[in-house]
């Protein structure tokens, strides 16, 4: 398997967001997985080393995936098929913008070819995007090519092993974890740490990515052989506003929060919507003094360039 990122990732102390919480100094710490590998780094990486494999064994010579316009998932399979020599080809929700600003200037820079799927709101996000997706499939086929389509957000039974290896190496690296705070997407990241640490130590915090993410987390952790009650896992639904794109009041809290007590910049869509469940989760004493917490740090920052809302 090609290696994309060199691990294990940092796990850093952030004394001043802690006591910022009124909590113990060590007791917040960032997993620092946007420090990781090739693109710009980001969580998506452990997932496109399962995805690129799959493509190499199938014979591929394009890779083909989905994600909104400003996707650090599409960007960094931009940047796994252009270390891998092979074509990208980007299916995005929404039409092309006049500029391009954020993640798609980095699209733009690795080579990938970006078809526009219009609105898919009506379809359902990612099954809209799917659908158009296996019509560029198709397509590429028809031309002879040989494409290798990677699920939307990278995340599948299979790729979602990326991140059981994540909780092994944050088990070695803080043993006394009580808590993991992270962004629910796709839902494949959760569903690695949840395989590997249990329900009860894992709290995602909804992205509004997907229509129901306790269900899809559920589906997941079942297929990778850990099947569980979707009422057993921790979700937090009170970040998402109005909508997936959406700036919401406390997550922007939350990203300046942590920019200004420990100087690491976080995303509004992902990282920032995690740290203002682990805000949350602070003050309403679901997380107290002297338990261990980890901030799962999924990258994302070229977006945040790129956020319609952001002034």
């Amino acid at each position: 398997m090609d290696p994309l990122l060199v691990t294990p990732t940092p796990l850093e102390p952030a004394p001043r967001l802690s006591a910022a919480l009124g909590l113990e100094p060590d007791q917040i710490w960032l997993k620092r997985d946007d420090l990781a590998g090739i693109g710009g780094g980001g969580n998506k990486l452990r997932k496109l080393e399962v995805a690129l494999a799959e493509a190499r064994a199938a014979g591929a010579d394009v890779l083909v995936t989905t994600g909104a316009a400003q996707s650090n998932h599409a960007r960094l399979t931009a940047a796994v098929a252009a270390r891998a020599g092979l074509d990208a080809v980007l299916v995005l929700a929404g039409e092309e913008p006049a500029d391009r600003r954020g993640n798609l200037l980095l699209d733009d820079l690795l080579g990938a070819r970006i078809v526009w799927a219009g609105d898919v709101a009506d379809a359902g996000y990612a099954a809209g995007l799917g659908a158009r997706a296996d019509e560029v499939v198709a397509e590429l086929r028809q031309a002879g090519r040989t494409p290798h389509l990677v699920p939307y957000g990278g995340t599948s039974p299979a790729t979602a092993q990326g991140y059981v290896t994540a909780a092994e190496e944050l088990e070695e690296q803080l043993p006394d974890l009580a808590h993991v705070v992270v962004a629910v997407g796709s839902g494949g990241t959760m569903a690695g740490l949840v395989r590997r640490l249990g329900p009860t130590k894992v709290l995602g915090v909804d992205t509004g990515a997907l229509p129901d993410p306790r269900a899809s987390v559920g589906d997941l952790l079942e297929q990778m052989g850990r099947g569980l009650e979707p009422a057993a896992l921790r979700l937090d639904h009170d970040h998402v506003g109005e909508g997936y794109e959406a700036m919401v009041p406390t997550v922007r809290e939350a990203v300046e929060l942590v920019a200004r007590t420990e100087g690491v910049l976080l995303d509004l869509t992902y990282v920032g919507r995690a740290a203002a469940g682990l805000v949350g989760a602070v003050r309403a004493g679901l997380i107290r003094p002297g338990a261990r917490t980890v901030l799962m740090h999924t990258g994302g920052l070229p977006g945040l360039f790129g956020h319609p809302d952001l002034a």
